[in-house]
């Protein structure tokens, strides 16, 4: 029995191996399909020959994303979004998902402020309201337009709750008999025991903003203030025909490009910022979802 329950134990551990390889591999094909064609050539990208390695390597679609002097403009906007927006996020999801941690002896109105909260994930007031709304307050065209709509993530909040709630009780208890006062206890035991929960809600923004595009549609129309991700989802490969004379390299360049090259590019662009980033939260990211999805 022993021996048989070796070998089934030997099985199983293949046959998981097996499928996380299966898994991983069937992540990693879009990626490094994506990066193939965007190191191809037009013909070999629009043929449809490209898998996961470039052929006909060239850097002609790079070149046209990174010549325009206002890809440097508006990664700049993302960044200043993802600074500005992160920082708002992470101060107004503190102090929200602090007090509503609170039993409801101590916050009498918690339980209708977390139902409050729930409500708003479930239903919203729709595209034109807020239009009307972030126009009314004056700042279409401009950053805070990009960032204010999104200052409460209500799962943030909810996450980063639930990991304040999940602490045990003693250390609360104990912070109240040495006469600490709420704001000492949450800045000086909560948020240094709480490293995973705010580097998984810190993940979840910086993302949330650096991806975001359609909002910079919607309220920039300054090509000038819009954030990096609207910018690449409006590059297309189209011939200026004011233009009556071209150089010879103008007209090979403009052969040497396709839709399909130029996007692939532009999606991996977007891709390197977050690829970077993630290693460095990722030990805490796993212990920060389980922790803080567990309680209500």
């Amino acid at each position: 029995m022993v021996y048989g329950s070796g070998i089934q134990r030997k099985a199983g551990d293949i046959l998981i191996v097996g499928i996380l390889l299966l898994v991983t591999a069937a992540s990693l094909f879009p990626i490094l399909h994506l990066i193939a064609l965007s190191f191809s050539d037009k013909t070999a990208a629009t043929s449809g020959f490209v898998t996961i390695f470039p052929i006909g390597f060239t850097l002609t679609a790079y070149q046209a994303v990174f010549d325009d002097a206002l890809f440097f403009t508006t990664f700049g906007v993302s960044v200043q979004r993802v600074l500005l927006g992160g920082i708002v996020q992470f101060i107004i999801t503190v102090l929200m998902a602090y007090p509503l941690s609170r039993s409801t002896k101590q916050f009498r109105s918690r339980n209708v402020y977390v139902w409050f909260t729930i409500f708003t994930m479930l239903f919203s007031g729709g595209l034109i309201p807020l239009y009307m709304t972030i126009k009314s307050y004056g700042i279409l065209d401009s950053i805070w337009s990009l960032v204010l709509p999104g200052a409460v993530p209500v799962f943030s909040v909810i996450l980063l709750m639930n990991f304040f709630r999940g602490l045990p009780k003693e250390l609360d208890e104990a912070m109240e008999i040495d006469g600490a006062g709420p704001w000492y206890t949450l800045f000086r035991m909560y948020l240094p025991l709480s490293l995973p929960a705010l580097a998984t809600v810190t993940l979840f923004s910086i993302v949330g903003h650096w991806n975001a595009f359609f909002d910079g549609l919607i309220f920039i129309h300054n090509p000038d203030k819009q954030p990096l991700q609207t910018y690449l989802s409006q590059i297309v490969v189209q011939v200026n025909l004011d233009r009556t004379i071209m150089t010879e390299e103008e007209i090979k360049k403009l052969l040497e490009l396709s839709n399909k090259t130029v996007n692939s590019a532009k999606i991996f662009v977007s891709m390197i910022p977050v690829l970077l980033l993630y290693p460095f939260l990722q030990k805490y990211f796993i212990t920060g979802i389980t922790l803080g999805s567990v309680k209500e």
